[in-house]
């Protein structure tokens, strides 16, 4: 769990980053952060499935995980839907992908540190 731990917390410094240009008035990241984000949340997502499935973890790092898919989602639908297209990012969907996140990110170091 200490490596997806590693991946999500780097994700989580790009997402900061893409969510202050996006409240400070910019339409749209720029494109390559944005998909340095994504892998590093999407391979902290694998790695984080990998270390679960078949292992009995504590329920929490279960409700992390699911959390993560739920922020994925988010994260898809704002890539593929609004940046690719080049249309503005909502402002809301943003807040819930980036509260989801750092919520399952929280439970995740709360799974780690226990």
């Amino acid at each position: 769990m200490v490596t997806a731990t590693i991946l999500f917390a780097l994700a989580a410094v790009g997402g900061a980053v893409m969510a202050a240009l996006r409240l400070g008035g910019r339409e749209l990241p720029p494109t390559g952060l944005a998909m340095l984000h994504g892998i590093l949340a999407a391979a902290g997502l694998i790695t984080l499935i990998v270390t679960i499935v078949g292992n009995v973890v504590p329920t929490l790092a279960v409700a992390s995980l699911i959390g993560f898919i739920i922020a994925a989602l988010g994260g898809f639908t704002l890539f593929f839907l609004f940046h690719l297209k080049k249309r503005a990012l909502p402002i809301p969907i943003m807040l819930v992908h980036a509260t989801v996140a750092v919520i399952s990110f929280i439970l995740l170091l709360v799974v780690l540190f226990k």
